[in-house]
Order: C-alpha cells, then structure tokens, then sequence
C-alpha cells in the first residue's frame, strides 16, 4: 500500500509499500508459474515479486497462492500464467519468457504435464535452459506416483510428493521447491536438507522403505520435521535411457550444474567474441577464455575438474569454431556413513 501524499511545501518526501512478505530474494531466479485463475484474460503474463501485486492482479486464487510460496521459498521474481482449459496457450507464453530458470504448473494431469516436460525440452534445445516442477494427485500412492514419474522421465521435470493436506494435490508443494530451487545460488549444493515455508500440513509422511522407492523411482519427497517442512532429497523423474535402469540424471544437481556451466560459458564467450576472424590467434584467445571459465567454476566447487579443451576450425566450414571439453560434476553430499571398530 502506498502512503504518497501531494504537497507543494519544499521538502524530502517519500513512500512505502507494504505486504504479507518481504522483498523477493535478491539472488534467486525468476521462476513461471502457470496454474488457474479465475477472472484472468489467459493471455496476459503478470511480473511479480510480492503476493500482495498477485493477489492484486489476479485476486486470491491458485495462481496466486502458488507464486507466493515461490516467492517465499527464494523466487527474485515470479512470472504469472493465467491458464486456459488445454494449457497450451500458457505454456506459449511461458515458452517465450527470457531468463526462467524453474517453472511450475498447477495441473495433476499426466498429459498436461507431459506437455510441460515438451516445452522445458523445446525452450533448452533453443539456449533457454529450464527445469519443470509438477506435484501428483491427492490420495497417489507410491507405486502410483513411482509411474507418474516414469511416464515423465526427463532430467529437466522433478516430481513432488505427497501434496497438502487438505486434498488439493501437489500443486502448492510443486510451488515451494520450484521457489527453493530458484533460490540456490550453488547448482551443486543438495536440494535435500532444504526447509520449505509457507505449507500446511502434508497428506501423508513416508516410512525409509517408502523413501526407498521414491527417490529410486524419481520422486523428490518431503517430509514435516517438529512443524517444519524439507525435501527429503532432490531427484529428477529421469530414471531410465532407452528402457534400461540409469542413474546418471537422477540427482537434480547434475542437470544444474550443467544448466549453469554450458549457458555460462556461451555467454562469456559471445560477450568477447561476437565480431571476431577465426584465425589462430583468436582461437588461442577463445581456448584461454574457455579455460579461465572452467577454472572458476573448479574454484566455486560447481565441477571438480576439466580435461582436453580444444579449440579448432571446421574443415567443412572454416566460419565455425568448435569448442570442445570434457568436466565433472560436483555431487552432492547427501549420506555420511559412520563405520566404528569398537574394542570391549
């Protein structure tokens, strides 16, 4: 609410703003929510970062509610997708948004949520890296959401589970991690350990054997610990390539550290040599520039190492400058195994 008030007296004057939560995080990403509401045109995107401007904008509503428990959970600006009947239209829309790093959809249905796992695909395929968060059903059980997961299975779609307690689904649960997500600024540091805000009350808790098959399956779960709420360990629904078992996308961390190492080096390397010759003096300037990249990241503990950068000129087409490299992720920690040899 703004407290502006007109005088012609000189002076220093000033306003303020206020809302139900403070500013969105400083460093966290945008994220796109795309979820109903009732009374919105379905083809005007909304920009926030406070629930008071969404409340505003689109009355208190799915939409509403889930971009602010993305803004509470570390969100530095939330983009709002009204949704049509099909979602295909909102999907457009959040398709063509720049800089998205998450986005979340309120729909439980697998086919609308296979349709965002197409879009996340399309939009990095075309050097707009993003991942999708969805939550499952009220009332899914494990093995049901275990195949929710396998009918997604892409490295760039995470699945929550369970949802609220109150028998509305995922969605709001999907809202939080997306916000947590947007929120790390280390791609390799864990989701799991991870405090969610703003839930009330999860429809069930999980046993370890439960956990077991969630995290196996590709579902990241979460958990109430003395009233608060964490992501129990952060996985993607990939879980198999070409029908067999894979596990090498199945930490969230990897896609991440992938999203933040590739588009990082793009950039850096367009922003020194977008008007250059390809000859060997540049390629040795581009060969540098690559390694000083990886170097940073070896430094930030976001890869552990690289090998082999090579820069060279395509025989078929000598305008092109091929950049190759090989590097390895940073994992997470996510167990410490105490081993004890006790003499009585």
């Amino acid at each position: 609410m703004s407290t502006t008030v007109k005088h012609e007296r000189p002076g220093v004057y000033s306003s303020y703003e206020t809302s139900s939560l403070t500013a969105a995080a400083a460093g966290g990403s945008k994220v796109a929510v795309v979820a109903k509401a009732d009374g919105a045109d379905g083809e005007t995107v909304y920009q926030w970062t406070s629930y008071s401007k969404a409340a505003a904008d689109v009355g208190d509503c799915v939409l509403s509610q889930m971009a602010q428990l993305a803004i509470r959970n570390g969100a530095g600006t939330v983009y709002g997708v009204p949704a049509g009947e099909d979602y295909d239209a909102a999907f457009a829309l959040a398709a063509a948004l720049e800089d998205v790093a998450v986005v979340v959809c309120d729909s439980t249905d697998l086919t609308v949520q296979q349709a965002l796992k197409t879009m996340v695909q399309e939009c990095s395929g075309a050097r707009r890296e993003r991942i999708a968060v969805v939550g499952g059903m009220a009332g899914e059980s494990v093995s049901q959401l275990v195949e929710r997961a396998a009918g997604l299975n892409c490295e760039r779609v995470v699945l929550t589970a369970p949802g609220m307690g109150d028998g509305s689904g995922g969605a709001m649960c999907a809202a939080a991690v997306a916000g947590a997500i947007a929120g790390s600024t280390d791609p390799a540091l864990p989701l799991g350990g991870a405090q969610l805000y703003g839930l009330a009350g999860l429809e069930c808790s999980y046993d370890d054997s439960e956990i077991d098959l969630l995290v196996q399956g590709g579902v990241t779960a979460l958990e109430m610990l003395a009233g608060s709420y964490y992501v129990v360990r952060g996985v993607t629904t990939r879980t198999t390539t070409g029908g067999a078992a894979d596990t090498t996308w199945r930490e969230l961390t990897t896609i991440l550290v992938v999203d933040e190492v590739i588009p990082g080096l793009r950039d850096a390397l367009r922003a020194k040599f977008s008007r250059a010759k390809n000859t060997a003096q540049t390629r040795g300037a581009i060969r540098s520039q690559t390694v000083m990249e990886l170097e940073k990241r070896v430094s930030r503990e976001i890869i552990d190492g690289y090998e082999d950068v090579t820069v060279s000129a395509m025989e078929d087409d000598p305008t092109v400058c091929l950049v190759e490299f090989a590097f390895t992720v940073a994992h997470g920690l996510n167990q410490v195994w105490l081993n004890a040899h006790i003499t009585v």
